[in-house]
């Protein structure tokens, strides 16, 4: 086994025992990248140089007996909307090419304070403004999507480009990825962790979050980048447990939400099918399932979209004016659209968030955690544009990608995002385990429990 294939725990074990030294980790997964991006395309900047640099530091002070723990030595790539000191930071758009920050985001901070190893800046649909990422492709098959807008995190964590990606996500743009490219990614709890930093898409859906190839990974991430930051201003002042405590408690007892509605309407039979069958494990596992409904359903995507419109139009609106021939089209165009959102209409989507807020919060009286499929498909070919249902209806690939995921925008809740398995032609599916704000640890070990028995969780995809 090569060193850029161990997962982060793993790595971090061996880096602990000395067996394994930053440098030699770092000098692996850069010659993936090497070796991977010709077909992928995950990276907007690679950082090799302050990569090894900081390797060797991180080496240094374990050598001295300086070790910080899980993360100290580890390839992290950060996703291209986060501004990280001395390094571009153009949300993968010509608007803001030459950007290179002063300052780092809150999260790199965090991370690289952790002893972390930025190997490079991910790709991101422009501005985040979509969910295809069209610069990068995904790596169990290049003539799919990667998802978005995280793409190029979630193709790099698949493709062993690096141990950890940094995604955000506003209508599902750390799960969507997560799920076609087959790694595990976490959208922590509306204000958990802050977005200082970040570029906004909609500041009041707008979550920052990890990739990562299983949950201990995933947890250890939250560990670093949870807490309140003022400068921050949707962060709540709440307590952060250790993540990575009580993970392998398991699940025995815990009330589980089977929803029978909207979540498994218009899926595919691969992705249903695997579902329910992960759904079956968590049940043999010692949970206590239970139906659910999904309140405000039919009125969830319009609530979505008449929120992110507009809110993405006010901040962008002095560049759009400026330079809107930098833009790509389809952002242009949607930023447009978000300018001619009538301010009654977007009130109205505030107030209707707080109902479905408020009836979701009744549904949790019943249950821990709701589990339901990750996205309604495998991976798209790259230029797809439309899917046709059994039933004959058809629908925007644009709009498919964010169905399932945009209820946890709009609630706020903590959303984990597990690999199942696989379709038939070999293209990952994977479910979202949804639970109470600010309940990250119940989401994740009941995630942790299903990888346990899974052997979906941490396969690295072979970029064939």
């Amino acid at each position: 086994m090569q060193p850029f294939e161990l997962s982060l725990s793993a790595a971090a074990t061996e880096i602990s025992a000395r067996r394994l030294s930053p440098v030699e980790l770092t000098d692996s997964v850069l010659a993936r990248i090497e070796a991977t991006e010709p077909r992928l395309g995950a990276f907007a900047h690679v950082t090799d140089e302050l990569a090894r640099k900081a390797a060797a530091h991180a080496e240094q002070e374990i050598a001295s007996g300086r070790y910080l723990g899980a993360l100290h030595g580890i390839p992290l790539g950060v996703k291209d909307l986060y501004d990280t000191a001395g390094v571009p930071t153009t949300s993968s758009s010509a608007v803001r090419a030459g950007v290179v920050p002063d300052t780092d985001s809150a999260s790199v901070e965090q991370l690289l304070g952790a002893g972390m190893v930025m190997v490079g800046k991910t790709h991101t649909h422009e501005f985040a403004f979509g969910g295809i990422t069209p610069t990068t492709r995904n790596p169990w098959d290049p003539g799919r999507i990667p998802g978005g807008s995280s793409g190029g995190s979630g193709a790099a964590v698949a493709a062993g480009s690096c141990m950890v990606g940094m995604g955000s996500d506003t209508a599902g743009s750390i799960r969507i990825p997560a799920t076609l490219c087959g790694t595990v990614g976490l959208k922590p709890t509306y204000g958990r962790a802050s977005r200082r930093g970040v570029a906004s898409l909609a500041w009041s859906l707008d979550h920052v979050g990890p990739l990562t190839r299983n949950v201990t990974d995933c947890a250890h991430v939250l560990n670093a980048i949870a807490g309140y930051d003022r400068r921050d201003p949707a962060s709540v002042d709440v307590p952060v447990p250790d993540h990575t405590a009580g993970l392998d408690d398991g699940i025995a007892g815990l009330r589980i939400g089977v929803p029978s509605d909207y979540f498994f309407e218009h899926v595919s039979e691969d992705v249903e099918q695997a579902v329910r069958t992960a759904i079956d494990v968590l049940a043999g596992l010692g949970a206590e399932l239970r139906e659910v409904s999904t309140p405000y359903a039919e009125q969830i995507l319009a609530t979505e979209w008449a929120i992110v419109y507009p809110e993405a139009s006010a901040y962008h609106q002095k560049d759009l004016r400026a330079k809107a021939e930098l833009y790509l089209e389809d952002t242009r165009l949607s930023l447009e659209v978000g300018e001619l959102v009538l301010a009654t209409d977007y009130i109205k989507a505030l107030r209707i968030r707080t109902l479905m807020q408020r009836a979701r919060a009744e549904v949790f009286d019943d249950v821990d955690l709701v589990v339901m499929p990750g996205m309604p498909f495998a991976a798209p070919a790259v230029g797809a544009t439309e899917v046709t249902w059994s039933d004959g209806v058809t629908e925007a690939i644009s709009s498919a990608l964010i169905r399932l995921t945009s209820p946890g925008n709009l609630t706020g809740q903590p959303v984990l995002s597990v690999p199942v398995g696989f379709d038939a032609a070999g293209l990952p599916l994977g479910m979202q385990l949804t639970g109470r704000p600010f309940d990250e640890a119940t989401v994740l070990r009941a995630g942790r429990a299903y990888e346990q028995v899974s052997d979906a969780v941490g396969r690295i995809a072979p970029v064939g």
